[in-house]
């Protein structure tokens, strides 16, 4: 399977490049939709959408450049080359996430209900995303002998990136219907945090590829582990009191809607 996509004057256009476009693409399509249910406006949501964009690449392409800076520093014009792979997921959602807290500062939104909001379009993107490490031949799996695994370099490993694509879709649909029942302002994002990195620590097994290790854990398994911890922390102790501000919100937004139902 060839990582190219096709060649524009002779220029290759990566899988890989395109697939990372297809995933920000569907999230601003899920959010746009969403958001129109809510009240909140197409503009509130692009541009939202981009900064979480910009945030999200540079935070995981800087995690990348760092786990493998002997390579970059040799030839430093590859640091800007994420169209060919090489994006750590956690960097992204670390940029991401600041992102998202700015703007959420700036349009001065109460915070847990936008953090919501935001949350459940992610493994949307992560499933398309994945797609796209697929496609490239990166993030591949351990040798394996099912009747789906695949060849890379001559040898049939475990189709890990697609795991996570089935995974993550999984984790879009429990999140969306979740959400839709109005649960308390802030355990969405908690329940990501619960279902994700506890999915993402178990794949981790089935990696092939070389990875950091610190502690007798790969680093994406102690990260996963930090924010599986983060999650049920948040789900236990956020104050009830926030149910009544979000509901008095939802319902004012819906009011004041041209949307109906």
């Amino acid at each position: 399977m060839s990582s190219v996509c096709f060649y524009i004057f002779g220029r290759p256009i990566y899988w890989y490049g395109i697939m990372i476009a297809a995933a920000f693409l569907a999230c601003i399509t899920h959010l746009s939709a969403l958001g129109r249910r809510e009240g909140r406006s197409y503009a509130f949501v692009s541009d939202l959408g981009f900064w979480i964009m910009v945030s999200g690449i540079i935070g995981a392409r800087s995690a990348y450049v760092l786990a493998n800076l002997n390579y970059f520093i040799k030839d430093p014009a590859l640091i800007i080359r994420v169209d060919q792979g090489g994006l750590i997921y956690y960097g992204g959602f670390i940029g991401a996430a600041l992102a998202a807290i700015i703007y959420a500062c700036v349009k001065r939104a109460p915070f847990r209900p936008f953090a919501d909001f935001v949350i459940t379009a992610l493994p949307l993107g992560q499933a398309i995303g994945r797609i796209g490490c697929f496609l490239n031949g990166c993030c591949y799996g351990t040798p394996g002998t099912w009747p789906w695994c695949v060849v890379v370099d001559g040898v049939e490993r475990h189709p890990t990136p697609l795991y996570e694509t089935a995974f993550c879709l999984m984790v879009y649909g429990i999140l969306l219907w979740y959400y839709r029942r109005r649960p308390r302002s802030g355990r969405v994002f908690a329940l990501y945090l619960i279902l994700y990195p506890l999915g993402r620590f178990l794949l981790e097994f089935w990696r092939g590829d070389e990875r950091l290790h610190w502690l007798g854990m790969n680093v994406a398994q102690e990260l996963s582990l930090v924010l599986l911890v983060a999650g049920i922390l948040i789900w236990f102790l956020l104050p009830a009191e926030e149910d009544d501000r979000r509901r008095t919100t939802d319902d004012g937004r819906r009011k004041n809607s041209s949307v109906h139902y």
